[in-house]
């Protein structure tokens, strides 16, 4: 634990180091809907689009609580561009399950980055010699302005096009990893209200030829996380890797990474509120803003609950890493505190950037002042899937003795 904290240290300094950078350039960001070619450069310099790959093809293959810690210091410079970092990262544990050379193919060039989005409508892939023909459409593809590869769930079908199923009715999924040249992409469909810097673009194949070595489980969801407590474990022969960090599923990666981005953005507004506090003297008031007693408290207010949050997602997830090295696995009553960890996460940071926000006056609304956007951004991230309420009613249900339903949304 201690040479993980060690390296811990060391990718959370190296992200730092790139905050002046993802800062001055984040209206263009913004603007240009993508990371601007230096901005990308001096990111896959840095490393940053390989924190989750197999050090087999050149990954960090950092441990969730690291990398949960490092996404939050790049939002710290640009939400935009930890939001695509934390995207590809969870697509990218897919490579934990291709052969190696189909690893290598996709993920060992020095700038590569893959991402997948969520599937709209009918999206099948018929057996065919060799592999696999694909028709589908997926949208919010996040970060695949930058990526060479896509990939795309589909439903497996026979050979007439019926889909197939699993023998309790589910249908059988499987996800596929095709050029990004093969896809025609609707950049002109992402006209959003925040993280507009992650062009998260809708794109479709028609027809598509994909090779059989192309393809992984679906989500990369290992089978044997979708387990209750007493449930015998399911092999899982399509994991190649070995390594504790593909004992996790790429929706643990996901939870860890994009509500990340909610603190990171917190992090950034109680800096910048810090800073106006020192220099603010509003018209209205008696005091100037770091001599005021109520900005005291909600400053420290705004601090604890982010400084909590982000405590109890780096204990989750390191209690998951060291139960996964010992037992191999991570048990279902855990699976559950990640889930709230990181639900609760966002909840608070939002909550934390709401009340600095109001606490800022007229100053939060200008474009040319550090808060406007970032207000934007930590809305956005709050209307993501990882985000919602919803999600919370399992943990409600299993803290109740109910069986959990849709265990497949969990870490």
């Amino acid at each position: 634990m201690r040479a993980q904290r060690a390296e811990r240290r060391v990718w959370v300094e190296r992200a730092r180091t790139l905050q002046p950078l993802l800062s001055s350039r984040a209206a263009e960001i913004e603007s240009l809907q993508d990371l601007p070619p230096d901005v990308r450069a001096a990111m896959h310099d840095a490393g940053l689009f390989k924190l989750m790959l197999p050090r087999s093809v050149g990954g960090a293959e950092l441990d969730p609580a690291t990398y949960a810690q490092v996404i939050a210091a790049i939002a710290a410079g640009d939400a935009s561009a930890a939001w695509c970092v934390a995207q590809t990262s969870g697509c990218s544990m897919a490579a934990g399950y291709l052969e190696p050379a189909v690893a290598r193919d996709v993920f060992a060039a020095h700038d590569a980055a893959f991402t997948y989005g969520f599937a709209i409508g009918a999206c099948r892939a018929v057996p065919v010699a060799g592999g696999w023909r694909v028709t589908g459409t997926w949208s919010f593809a996040s970060g695949n302005r930058l990526c060479r590869w896509l990939g795309g769930h589909c439903v497996i079908c026979d050979e007439d096009g019926n889909p197939k199923q699993h023998a309790d009715g589910r249908p059988l999924e499987r996800t596929m990893i095709f050029p990004r040249a093969a896809a025609t992409v609707h950049e002109d469909r992402w006209n959003v209200f925040g993280l507009a810097g992650t062009g998260s673009d809708v794109y479709a194949v028609q027809d598509v030829f994909v090779p059989t070595a192309y393809s992984v489980v679906p989500r990369v969801v290992p089978r044997d996380l979708q387990r209750t407590d007493d449930a015998i474990v399911e092999p899982d022969p399509e994991r190649r890797e070995r390594g504790i960090l593909y004992r996790f599923s790429s929706q643990a990666i996901f939870q860890a990474g994009l509500t990340s981005v909610a603190a990171g953005i917190a992090r950034a507004v109680i800096d910048e509120f810090i800073v106006l506090a020192t220099r603010k003297h509003p018209s209205s008031a008696v005091h100037a803003l770091r001599d005021d007693a109520w900005i005291h408290a909600r400053l420290a207010q705004a601090d604890a609950k982010v400084s909590a949050a982000t405590a109890w997602v780096e204990q989750v997830f390191d209690e998951a890493w060291e139960q996964a090295e010992a037992t191999g696995h991570i048990d279902l009553s855990l699976r559950m505190r990640i889930r709230s960890a990181c639900t609760h996460q966002v909840a608070e940071s939002r909550e934390a950037v709401q009340m600095l926000w109001q606490e800022a006056g007229s100053t939060a609304i200008f474009r040319d002042q550090p808060f406007e956007r970032r207000f934007r951004d930590i809305h956005a991230v709050s209307q993501q899937v990882q985000s919602s309420i919803a999600r919370m009613q399992m943990v409600g249900r299993y803290l109740l003795g109910i069986p959990p339903a849709q265990t497949q949304l969990l870490p």
